[in-house]
């Protein structure tokens, strides 16, 4: 049966649906030796050969569930052009393909979720579905009430308003204080933007939650499986059996 190629990625565990969109946009996709860029092409699976990086993709066997406490200087992505320290680094054992969902960035820590599921991904980055991730942030300076309600009804950022957020305040102080900051969208280092557009540029960031789960038990640069039971609780925060 014939599928739009990015979801084909997706379900193959290449990428999530977004991140398979950008390959494709690359020029780093094939269909039949034919490299595609457009994003309404669809393949059948049974009998289009389908390559990314002039390595053929084939259909996900068994599904991995990861979850990786995240260190800073570890970059969120399989490979990095520059030779930094990436994620794959820290999941020695994993032998299949598999992607993070979502990212967190160099200097940033916390959960990560990594999977080859790649319908699942797209529903728990996609803020239709509402998954709340929660950051401990570190900030310069006491963030006062007008800046704080500011971050709970939305901030105006350049690509636009932000979705309102739970925001409290865990340690007040000077020169820094600590935030509790609960988010359902994941737009490119949105936290970081902001706390600087409110004027509390962040020192420190790490993301303690994601949906149903936590960093418990995992110190840092750890990664374990999900069980079961985690699994069919993040497939029910998106409405996935």
């Amino acid at each position: 049966m014939a599928e739009r190629l990015q979801k084909f990625l997706a379900k193959a565990g290449v990428s999530s649906r977004r991140a398979g969109e950008k390959l494709i946009r690359e020029g780093r996709v094939k269909v039949n030796g034919r490299i595609i860029t457009q994003m309404g092409f669809t393949v059948d699976p049974a009998v289009d050969l389908v390559e990314v990086d002039n390595r053929p993709v084939k259909p996900v066997k068994q599904k991995e569930y990861i979850i990786l406490h995240k260190p800073v200087g570890f970059v969120t992505t399989m490979n990095d052009p520059f030779g930094r320290p990436t994620v794959r680094d820290l999941l020695q054992g994993i032998k299949r393909r598999i992607f993070p969902v979502g990212r967190l960035d160099l200097n940033s820590s916390g959960l990560l979720v990594m999977t080859n599921d790649g319908e699942l991904a797209n529903r728990l980055m996609h803020p239709s579905f509402g998954v709340e991730k929660e950051y401990l942030v570190r900030v310069d300076g006491l963030p006062g009430p007008e800046a704080l309600e500011k971050l709970a009804k939305g901030v105006l950022l350049d690509d636009g308003l932000t979705m309102p957020a739970k925001v409290r305040l865990i340690k007040a102080g000077r020169p820094t204080s600590v935030l509790s900051l609960v988010l359902k969208e994941g737009r490119n280092r949105q936290v970081r933007r902001m706390l600087e557009a409110v004027n509390h540029p962040v020192l420190s960031l790490k993301r303690i939650r994601f949906g149903p789960l936590t960093l418990k038990g995992l110190k840092s640069g750890q990664w374990r499986r999900l069980t079961a039971a985690e699994v069919k609780a993040l497939k029910k925060e998106v409405g996935l059996k």
